[in-house]
C-alpha cells in the first residue's frame, strides 16, 4: 500500500515544464478576467465622468459629491460657481460634481 501511495504522489514523467506552462496560462487567464471585470469598466467610467465634466455649461442643474444641489452660474477651467437655494453662490471644483440633476429625477421624489 505504501508503494502505491509513493507512486501516486511522484511527479509525472517529463519534468516540470508542463507544470510551469500550466501555471503561466492560469496567471494569464486570471489577468484577463481581472482586466475585463475590474480594470476596463473602471477606465470606461472615468472617461464618461471626464466627458461629463468637460460638457458642463451655464444653467445646468447639478449635484455635488457632498449632496449639494445647485445651478451652474459660471464655468472656469477647473472650478465652477453654482447658485444654491437662497441665492448663495459657491465656488467648487469640477471634480466635486457627481451628476446632473434632471427634472425627471425631481418627479420621482
Amino acid at each position: 500500500m505504501n508503494k502505491l501511495a509513493i507512486l501516486l504522489m511522484s511527479p509525472p514523467e517529463g519534468g516540470q515544464s508542463g507544470g510551469a506552462l500550466q501555471t503561466l496560462i492560469m496567471f494569464g487567464l486570471i489577468f484577463v478576467v481581472f482586466y475585463f471585470f475590474m480594470i476596463r469598466p473602471q477606465v470606461k467610467k472615468q472617461k464618461e465622468q471626464k466627458k461629463f465634466r468637460e460638457g458642463l455649461k451655464k444653467g445646468d442643474k447639478i449635484v455635488t459629491i457632498g449632496g449639494i444641489h445647485g445651478k451652474i452660474e459660471n464655468v472656469n477651467d477647473d472650478t465652477v460657481v453654482i447658485e444654491v437655494e437662497g441665492g448663495t453662490r459657491l465656488k467648487i471644483e469640477k471634480s466635486a460634481i457627481a451628476k446632473e440633476f434632471s427634472s425627471e429625477e425631481m418627479e420621482k421624489k
